[in-house]
């Protein structure tokens, strides 16, 4: 179960947000307490928006890796910097080395960004989008062998279609690479394809970037709580492991 801590989102959104090294340091520690075996992190600028520079990114894993044992792993989305040859720039750059990272396989420059994590010895998850041709090109993609994991995102909000949008996605996949698959939701979808991804036995993950709610429909209190109540329904099925 990984645990992602903030994504896009801001205190505007929730106040259980972390936003500096330090709220993410706590909120990691805290995830990791209730189970969370890898975290996943935004670092952010002090405005608060994402970033890839180094001088953003080092602190954040320093903080965090101060706090936890657990592999730490950071985003390399296109919206922290657009621009590919900027964005790869960033990447070459980066000083403290996360992990592992992200790569969006549907952005511009995905491929150049993971052939270059991979050269400086960092893990790379293969995010594929649904809706997107990120699973076409990656099945086709020559450093799809070379990827820590897949990381099948399901980008439908609707609690009522997620799952068939998660396994249209699945399917659309197959056996890339025979690469491990993390399956995960968002919104009103994140825990509809959490309990999927414990019927199929496949890693998932759960935190305030993918829902602010618990199953009930309460507001989560925090990444850790969430992580608690995944756990348990991700538990509850006996192929899951």
């Amino acid at each position: 179960m990984q645990a992602c801590l903030n994504g896009r989102r801001s205190p505007a959104d929730s106040p259980s947000v972390p936003m500096s090294p330090e709220d993410m340091a706590r909120s990691a520690a805290q995830a990791v307490a209730a189970g969370a075996t890898a975290v996943h992190v935004h670092p952010k600028t002090p405005c608060g928006h994402d970033s890839l520079s180094p001088r953003v990114l080092a602190p954040a894993l320093e903080a965090i890796r101060a706090s936890v044992s657990v592999p730490v792993g950071v985003t390399t989305g296109a919206w922290a910097e657009p621009e590919p040859a900027a964005r790869l720039a960033r990447v070459r750059s980066w000083s403290a080395l996360p992990d592992f990272a992200s790569v969006n396989w549907h952005e511009p420059g995905a491929e150049a960004v993971a052939a270059q994590l991979l050269s400086m010895g960092v893990g790379v998850e293969a995010g594929i989008w649904s809706g997107t041709d990120g699973a076409a090109r990656f099945t086709a993609s020559p450093l799809g062998p070379k990827v820590l994991r897949v990381l099948a995102e399901v980008t439908d909000p609707d609690p009522a279609t997620a799952e068939a949008s998660a396994r249209t996605l699945l399917a659309g996949l197959g056996t890339a690479h025979a690469r491990p698959v993390l399956l995960h939701g968002e919104e009103g979808g994140a825990w509809p394809v959490l309990r999927l991804a414990g019927r199929l036995g496949l890693a998932t993950r759960i935190g305030l970037e993918d829902t602010l709610f618990l199953p009930d429909g309460r507001h989560a209190d925090g990444n850790a709580r969430l992580v608690a109540e995944g756990l348990v329904r991700y538990g509850s099925f006996p192929h899951a492991s």
